[in-house]
């Protein structure tokens, strides 16, 4: 149960930072409607995929995954926008997954 958990953490991260990426380059960068369309569909399946965890408590789920959005957030900057986190990031990180993992899997 818990890889299949980690798993839908991961795709609700994919599905909310792509499509937060998407609407901010869709405004931003200029790319269109579209692009900005597309990520609201992204948006909103990220929340059909948060609402597939295991758990029922949608407050405890939530507040895991806002972990999970700090990781995922800085590995997409990482990726497509040249952020390089700093030794306060990879701490700060660090202890927000230390807290999934606590808030989710410690009972």
């Amino acid at each position: 149960m818990t890889g299949r958990s980690i798993a839908l953490f991961v795709a609700a991260a994919l599905a909310e930072i792509g499509g937060a990426y998407l609407v901010w380059i869709g405004i931003k960068e200029h790319k269109g409607a579209l692009v900005v369309a597309l990520g609201i569909v992204a948006l909103g399946l990220y929340g059909v995929v948060a609402a597939m965890q295991p758990s029922n408590e949608f407050g405890r789920v939530l507040a895991a995954y806002g972990g999970v959005f700090i990781i995922g957030s800085m590995l997409w900057g990482i990726a497509f926008d040249g952020f390089r986190p700093d030794h306060a990031d990879l701490i700060g990180a660090t202890l927000c997954l230390v807290g999934v993992g606590v808030i989710m899997y410690a009972r």
